[in-house]
């Protein structure tokens, strides 16, 4: 294909998104406080944002940012393996390892970066990973890229696993991979089953904590620590950018992990290092964490009550997920993309998500809350749901 060739291939690309109805335009948002933002012009209620905590714009991490903006500039200038790795990044990993209960912790440019880069460096040509079919799009293209063999299951299909996993692997090694909540779905991983089954057959289990730091757990540490299963898990992966209102990726673990992971991952290596600022930040973000449990507990509150008033409307397909992510099966990508459209015209913000994001057939609203949305914010949005759905002929 010549360069003059490359525009006309893509703009029949183009066109077939656009028929098929799955088009995705970019547009400029305004995060605001209390769970709101600004899109052209007009306020609405952010029910797209992962900031579980409302911890992005508090006073606290501003002022934190801040000090170490002015201390030590805007950039990190290098890889954290080159002369990127300030005090603050030093400071941030070894709260992150107390935060943790681990003896180390290693930064990551993105919580993608940390997905990819630690799982294709693990896993081995000879090996075999199991990956569950809601994983991350990062744990998907980390497992492919090893090289390693690719096996899919389904968390809710553990008998195919554990006969998958019974067959003779030759000298490779096994590994099962997992969200510990899935993104879309909300649903929660089987963490302690895939505990015994990975013991049972000699398996290391890798899980993604992205959208259960902060969220799940005593002490927030995440999905693995609220069912008590963090020592039986080889690699813990969190990040930064979600409940914890910040930027970046990180592995906990032991120090032979993370000095082995700093010698071999190039998805860090060969990144440049996190802002210092990001990292005084998200210090500061882990104090309040640990300080201010009842974060967490309104969110879950929150969620609760609008999951509650979502399952009353019978026709309604809402997985059976707890915590703050709560999806709409609507399957039909116009349908879904038109009563996004209403919602926003009513003043609210929702994401539509469609395939490829999601399976053919399961396009949805993700409806994700945040602590600083209040119960009226959810009553109004039922009220305007029910309203989209009347309009558009779905009598649920």
């Amino acid at each position: 294909m010549t360069s003059s060739e490359l525009p006309e291939w893509m703009e029949t690309d183009l066109q077939q998104i656009r028929e098929a109805g799955l088009f995705r335009s970019r547009r400029m948002f305004q995060p605001l406080t209390g769970g709101r933002c600004l899109l052209d012009g007009q306020t609405l209620i952010n029910f797209s944002s992962n900031d579980y905590l409302d911890l992005a714009q508090d006073p606290r991490l501003v002022s934190a940012a801040s000090v170490a903006l002015s201390e030590l500039g805007v950039g990190a200038r290098a890889s954290a393996l080159v002369s990127g790795r300030t005090s603050w990044h030093v400071r941030l990993e070894e709260q992150l390892a107390k935060f943790e209960g681990a003896e180390a912790a290693l930064l990551f440019p993105s919580g993608y970066a940390a997905n990819l880069g630690v799982i294709s460096a693990v896993a081995q040509e000879a090996d075999i990973i199991f990956c569950d079919r809601l994983n991350h799009a990062s744990l998907i293209d980390g497992c492919r890229l090893s090289g390693a063999r690719f096996r899919v299951y389904r968390h809710d299909q553990l008998e195919k696993l554990k006969r998958e996993l019974a067959k003779p692997t030759g000298a490779g090694r096994k590994f099962i991979v997992t969200d510990s909540v899935f993104s879309m779905d909300g649903l929660s991983a089987p963490l302690r089953d895939l505990c015994d089954l990975a013991e049972e057959f000699g398996a290391s289990l890798i899980i993604d904590e992205a959208h259960g730091t902060g969220v799940y757990g005593g002490k927030g540490r995440g999905l693995a620590e609220e069912l008590g299963v963090e020592d039986r898990v080889a690699i813990r992966i969190g990040t930064l950018s979600k409940a914890v209102g910040c930027l970046g990726g990180f592995v906990s673990g032991s120090e032979t992990l993370t000095n082995w992971l700093w010698n071999r991952v190039r998805t860090q290596i060969y990144s440049t290092a996190l802002p210092p600022s990001i990292c005084a930040a998200a210090c500061a973000a882990l104090e309040v964490i640990q300080t201010e449990s009842m974060r967490r507990d309104r969110l879950h509150e929150l969620s609760r009550y609008l999951r509650s008033g979502l399952k009353e409307r019978s026709r309604l397909t809402v997985p059976a997920s707890t915590g703050p992510i709560i999806p709409v099966i609507l399957s039909d990508p116009a349908l879904t993309m038109q009563v996004a459209r209403d919602l926003q015209s009513d003043g609210f913000l929702v994401g539509a998500i469609r395939p490829p994001t999601v399976p053919q057939g399961t396009s949805r609203l993700r409806i994700s809350l945040t602590c600083a949305h209040q119960r009226e914010d959810l009553e109004r949005f039922l009220k305007a749901l029910d309203g989209s759905l009347a309009r558009n002929g779905e009598s649920r």
